[in-house]
């Protein structure tokens, strides 16, 4: 890491302006019917949010040099295909390479990192780098037992005596290392740290106050691209503009009521956990003198990065080590730390490693200004590359300097990612 500081120091690299996101919308609407996105493949969404950013780019495609999609597990029959595929359908030229990275829930922040590296390093066939972080949530039902007992193409009508059929997203939040599934390391993470239900329900009402008075004032509107949506048989097409999860009638009361879901007597609800949402984010990076020339104006300046691991029973701690190392990566204080994004996977969670970011001097009232994932939702792969967006955009809105921009991921890992305002420097 320490060629990389070197670099970065001598040869910045940015976000250039113009980054977007699709707006994040529930996987089922009211619970019941299909969410507004759910025709969509992850593929498709990531293609959407990058064709937005470089439609206006159009005189410089033939100078990108690779196009980096970070992801989470096959959602679909072409998610083997990933960020080859989002390149395709987004407009990008035959010939610019792809890789799809999978961090599980650093997936998007990662994405930023790997083209970050392949900046520094040269290992590009043009000067910029397309960055998506992409999740479609309406992962397939899985059957077993069927292998050699159906036809190989052939459509599924029944299963065979001893077939069965699973929910693959369910499925894969638990993990079979800890023996847990994710809320219950939260539930554990949370009793370590002496979380109270209170405290988780006080904290997910000011998620959705944050993010109702984001949205309202219109501070979401510069990151996000409607994304059309075919309705009454394709006929009229409705566009989504703004995130879904929001709750416009969230009130204490209301949440205190919730039933724990996961353990009896626990302190996880409905209320009080990210939100289940299909989106994307997509962004253009360069070095700053690539900006320079090509009279492009950056967002953002990546400044440092983090890893983390912990025990894979309390996996939401990860961002704490990683937050530790980014810091000192980045040679900066906690208490210089202007605005943090933090994904809010479970109350508990958040709260724990607000903790132990106040002892490292930044101060938890600059977490999640806009609110977070309880309010808005985490769509896995995306969610670091939405973070980073808003983080931007909120910088360059405030004046302020350096933002943080970190999650937890399953398994026991945590990601960090700092960056700065370029007109703050």
């Amino acid at each position: 890491m320490k060629h990389f500081e070197r670099i970065l120091a001598e040869d910045p690299v940015v976000i250039i302006d113009g980054g977007k996101r699709t707006p994040r919308a529930d996987i089922l609407h009211e619970n019941r019917s299909p969410g507004l996105f759910s025709g969509f493949t992850t593929n498709q969404l990531g293609a959407m949010a990058l064709k937005a950013v470089i439609t206006p780019l159009a005189n410089l495609l033939d100078k990108f040099g690779h196009v980096i999609a970070g992801t989470v597990g096959d959602s679909h029959r072409e998610s083997w295909y990933g960020a080859r595929h989002v390149g395709l359908l987004a407009g990008l030229p035959e010939d610019v390479p792809a890789l799809t990275v999978q961090r599980l829930c650093g997936s998007g922040a990662e994405a930023i990192v790997q083209g970050t590296m392949k900046l520094l390093l040269g290992d590009l066939n043009g000067p910029f780098v397309a960055v998506v972080g992409m999740q479609s949530m309406q992962y397939p039902h899985v059957a077993h037992g069927l292998r050699g007992r159906h036809v190989k193409y052939g459509p599924l009508t029944s299963l065979p005596p001893g077939a069965a059929l699973q929910d693959m997203m369910l499925l894969s939040l638990f993990d079979p290392v800890a023996g847990m599934a994710m809320a219950n390391t939260a539930e554990l993470l949370g009793r370590q740290n002496g979380i109270t239900r209170e405290e988780c329900d006080r904290f997910a009402l000011q998620s959705n106050e944050r993010a109702k008075a984001a949205r309202d004032t219109g501070y979401f509107d510069e990151e996000t691209v409607p994304v059309s949506v075919p309705v009454n048989g394709g006929v009229s097409p409705m566009d989504v503009c703004r995130d879904t999860h929001i709750r416009d009638d969230a009130s204490y009361d209301g949440l205190a009521g919730l039933r724990p879901t996961f353990e009896p007597g626990g302190m996880i609800t409905a209320g009080n956990a990210s939100g289940v949402v299909d989106g994307a984010a997509a962004m253009v990076l360069c070095q700053q003198f690539t900006a320079t020339e090509h009279n492009l104006q950056p967002l953002a300046r990546i400044v440092a990065w983090g890893y983390g691991a912990c025990d894979p029973k309390i996996m939401g701690w990860g961002p704490v080590p990683a937050t530790k190392q980014a810091l000192g990566r980045a040679g900066l204080t906690g208490d210089q730390i202007d605005w943090v994004e933090l994904n809010e996977a479970f109350a508990p969670q958040a709260l724990a490693c607000i903790k132990g970011f106040t002892e490292m001097g930044i101060d938890p009232e600059k977490v999640n200004p806009y609110g977070g994932a309880i309010a808005l939702g985490h769509p896995l792969g995306a969610t670091g590359a939405i973070l980073t967006l808003t983080a931007a955009y909120g910088l360059r809105r405030t004046g302020k300097r350096y933002a943080l921009i970190t999650m937890c991921i399953g398994g026991g890992q945590g990601i960090s990612l700092i960056i700065e305002n370029p007109l703050a420097a």
